[in-house]
Parts: structure tokens; C-alpha cells; sequence
């Protein structure tokens, strides 16, 4: 069985390095990072998420707001706390949780929170900028993914990554991320044909499609480096990833677990492009 990769272990060393750094950025120049979530309607899971946050920031040192607009606020009523969030030094990064209700463009209110406070990374500027290969604001859950193969002391130089997803979120940027790092890449979705024969290439296979313990053993080639971003709820209400965990990990070199495996880090990034905000801030 393969090396569990363990990314609750990982992501408290990070918020710890976070800690310092705040603390170090509070006593040389006075600035306390600070994020604000906005949440609109009570999904459960966003929820859960921004209460996750709120804490992790607690333990970070970085301030924290949330606004919590029901679910039918208007647009123009969530693009307004958007502009006043953009104007307020005392916040560095915004965080729209998403899904936002189907009444509101999700395109529309992304787009106008400040490229310098859009820690998601969501922004086309930021998007653009990490294209080049000059990210500002790197996607929380990809940044995750390489500080993990960093952290294991996995190489990524020089090796075949297959990215399995091909979202905005996570398949596209993790892609461009593992680019910089000189892997080579393919980004397969669920028109690739044949699937199986690519997937068996990987020497690094990230699973980000979105349905459960779809990649299979069957799927992969012995040593492979599994990287499993799903997040599926079973009827039973267990979690479980976009990998069959019990399979592959017989094939795998390492592999990351559901839960307790890219997920923490998610977080962890979100803290650390907030504090890279609030440094970026005192250089305007």
C-alpha cells in the first residue's frame, strides 16, 4: 500500500508558518490581515466552510468578517457590500462562497471584487497573471495540491501529471501550476477517449471530476502518485473521493485520503494568500 499522504498534518504546519509571519507583519509595520467572507442563502456546506475558516483565522492571528445576505438579496445588493469591502483597508481579501443562487451572475460579482483582494484567484487578472506564469493570488485547493508534493518531496520536474477535470476551480489551474513546475501535462475530461489509456500514463494523476471512486485500479500504473480532490457524499452520508481509495492505494507510491487529504489545505492556502495580500499592501 502506498504512503498516505496526510494533509490535515500538512496544513497545521502551514497555518503554524502563517502564525509567525502575522505576527511578524503585525510587529514591523502595524497591518493585521484581514478577510472577509460573504455568503449568500444557507447552504449547509458553505456553512461549514466559512465556520472552518472563521476559526483557522482565529489561530492564524488574521482578522475575519463574515456578511450573510439571504437568499433572495438582490444583485445589485451583493455587488454593493462587494465595493464597500473593496474600499475598506482594514480588509485584504474577499471571499464570495459559491454556489451563489441562481437570480445572481456569479461571473458579474467575481469580476468586481478588487484583483488585489481576490484571494480565491478567481479573477480574470489573476487568472491571466498565473497563465503567464506569474501568479499573484494562486487557487487555494491547487496551490494546496503542489505544497503537498513539495512537502512529500514528490519531483514534479520532468514527470507526466494527468489531471482528471477540467473545471476553473481546480482542473484548468492545477494544470498550469504543475506546467510551471515543467511536469507534462494532459487535462482529461469525460469526452476523453479512451480515459483508461491516458490515466495509465500519469506518473502524477490528479482526480477532479466530481463522481465518486470513479478512477478505479484498473486505471493507473504501479508507483503512481494519486492526488484525489473529490469530495462525494455516499447514501450512507460517508465522504468519499473521485478514487476508489482501497484499489489504487495498492498501486500507488502515495496517495492522498477522503477526508484528511487535499481539503485541509484549501483553507491553509486561503489563510496564506490573505497574508500575501496584506504584505502586497504595504508596497502600494
Amino acid at each position: 500500500m502506498g504512503e498516505i499522504i496526510d494533509g490535515k498534518k500538512v496544513a497545521k504546519k502551514t497555518r503554524e508558518e502563517i502564525a509567525r509571519d502575522v505576527a511578524k507583519l503585525k510587529e514591523e509595520t502595524g497591518i493585521v490581515p484581514g478577510l472577509a467572507a460573504v455568503l449568500v442563502g444557507d447552504n449547509p456546506a458553505s456553512q461549514i466552510y466559512v465556520r472552518n475558516k472563521r476559526k483557522a483565522c482565529a489561530e492564524a492571528g488574521i482578522y475575519s468578517e463574515e456578511h450573510n445576505l439571504s437568499k433572495n438579496a438582490s444583485e445589485s445588493e451583493l455587488l454593493e457590500l462587494v465595493k464597500n469591502l473593496n474600499n475598506d483597508d482594514n480588509i485584504h481579501g474577499i471571499l464570495i462562497q459559491l454556489p451563489l443562487p441562481e437570480h445572481i451572475n456569479e461571473t458579474t460579482v467575481l469580476t468586481r471584487v478588487s484583483p488585489l483582494k481576490d484571494v480565491d484567484g478567481f479573477h480574470p487578472h489573476n487568472v491571466g497573471l498565473m497563465v503567464a506564469g506569474n501568479p499573484r493570488f494562486p487557487p487555494c485547493t491547487p496551490n494546496g495540491i503542489i505544497r503537498l508534493l513539495d512537502v512529500y518531496d514528490i519531483p514534479i520536474e520532468g514527470k507526466r501529471a494527468v489531471v482528471v477535470g477540467r473545471s476553473n476551480i481546480v482542473g484548468k489551474p492545477v494544470s498550469m501550476l504543475l506546467l510551471h513546475r515543467h511536469a507534462t501535462v494532459t487535462i482529461c475530461h469525460s469526452r476523453t477517449k479512451p480515459l483508461k489509456e491516458v490515466t495509465k500514463t500519469a506518473d502524477i494523476l490528479v482526480a477532479a471530476i466530481g463522481r465518486p471512486r470513479f478512477i478505479t485500479a484498473d486505471m493507473v500504473t504501479e508507483g503512481v502518485v494519486v492526488i484525489d480532490v473529490g469530495i462525494n457524499h455516499l447514501p450512507d452520508g460517508k465522504l468519499t473521493g473521485d478514487v476508489d481509495f482501497e484499489g489504487v492505494s495498492e498501486k500507488a507510491s502515495y496517495i492522498t485520503p477522503v477526508p484528511g487529504g487535499v481539503g485541509p489545505m484549501t483553507i491553509a492556502m486561503l489563510l496564506w494568500n490573505t497574508l500575501r495580500s496584506a504584505k502586497l499592501s504595504t508596497l502600494a
